[in-house]
């Protein structure tokens, strides 16, 4: 098993509710895929370097887990299309 982190930028306009149901729905991804998640960092709202989607803020969030190699590549193609997500990256985290 490989340490990841992803990296996630969730919309300032939606409700709080619906935040927590995002950050969520990546959890139970990586989980589906053989993940087990270790940590979630909630680093609140911030303003984002350049507009998205009409969009100066965002809320920042870094889920770290353990999952094999395969799983990335399929928890990054669903986080893709799902909406309120404006940005997000996976990568593998350094071993200490």
């Amino acid at each position: 098993m490989n340490k990841y982190e992803l990296a996630l930028v969730v919309s300032a306009k939606i409700e709080d509710e619906e935040r927590a149901a995002v950050v969520d729905k990546c959890k139970a991804l990586i989980e589906r895929f053989g993940g087990a998640v270790t940590n979630v960092d909630d680093w609140g709202k911030k303003r984002l370097a350049y507009e998205i989607q009409k969009t100066k803020e965002g809320f920042y969030y870094f889920i770290q887990f353990d999952a094999e190699s395969s799983a990335p590549v399929e928890i990054e193609s669903r986080v893709r299309i799902m909406d309120n997500v404006l940005r997000y990256l996976i990568v593998k985290a350094d071993e200490k």
